[in-house]
């Protein structure tokens, strides 16, 4: 297997994001004191048109982006799958499609333009070529969270639940911090209420297993309030066992029992 190279620009859902990472700087003392240089009086190198375009990214300037990387000497893989992505958070599934099928040309064996890819039919509600584009990315990247998490979403969508359920639980494996909210331009996946739902419910499941009381209580009121589940249905489902002499786990359900 080859070594999978490092990037950012790989998309989530169901907070659909672009993950844009900064590097922290490092505080550097001189060892012995010295005038600062002149910076103004030295030559500035213009942006690349691939710097140019990731910074109007990290602004949400996703049109003025594209037409600077298409400025670029040369199209890379890497080059159509950010400008796929600002496609895609311009709502253009279309041309997003387009391009990372192009940066898939390029680099046939990428697993993250693979998920991307696989994020547009998800939002298409094309679940059958989501699922086909995810395995294949698992295939090259067995240990990705993010993938794992996204296939688990569409999973779900489809009312695949336990499925859905087992890919989280992977996802969760190898990073707890998954389904953390993450900086970047978002859009909502799943749309339809009912997903969100289970989505909900099934995360609610899986912080109760893992003892997080809090978390658990937090999804399952969403769940109920998506009409995802129902009070009984709580109450009869094991995965919530060691929720029942809680407090607050039975004032949720009084609520919504009244």
């Amino acid at each position: 297997m080859r070594r999978l190279k490092q990037s950012r620009w790989i998309l989530s859902v169901p907070l659909l994001a672009i993950s844009l990472g900064a590097s922290r700087a490092q505080p550097i003392q001189a060892t012995t004191p010295t005038p600062p240089p002149d910076f103004a009086a030295l030559p500035q190198r213009p942006p690349t048109p691939e710097q140019l375009g990731d910074s109007l990214v990290a602004h949400q300037r996703y049109q003025a982006a594209i037409a600077a990387y298409s400025k670029a000497p040369e199209i890379t893989a890497d080059l159509w799958n950010k400008m796929g992505i600002a496609y895609q958070m311009l709502f253009n599934a279309k041309d997003a499609t387009r391009c990372y099928k192009e940066s898939l040309k390029l680099d046939p064996t990428d697993p993250q333009v693979m998920n991307n890819l696989a994020t547009v039919y998800a939002s298409l509600k094309m679940y059958g070529q989501a699922d086909r584009m995810y395995r294949k990315a698992l295939k090259l990247d067995p240990k990705s969270a993010i993938v794992l998490k996204n296939y688990g979403t569409n999973l779900l969508a489809e009312h695949k639940y336990n499925r859905g359920w087992e890919a989280y639980q992977q996802a969760l494996a190898i990073d707890p911090d998954i389904f953390a909210d993450r900086d970047g331009p978002s859009v909502q996946n799943p749309s339809n209420v009912q997903d969100r739902g289970a989505v909900n419910y099934y995360m609610a499941a899986g912080c109760a297993r893992a003892g997080y009381t809090d978390c658990a209580l937090q999804y399952l009121r969403k769940a109920l309030d998506e009409g995802f589940t129902t009070r009984k249905k709580i109450q009869a489902d094991s995965q919530f066992a060691s929720l029942r002499d809680n407090p607050a786990f039975k004032q949720l359900l009084a609520e919504q029992h009244n």
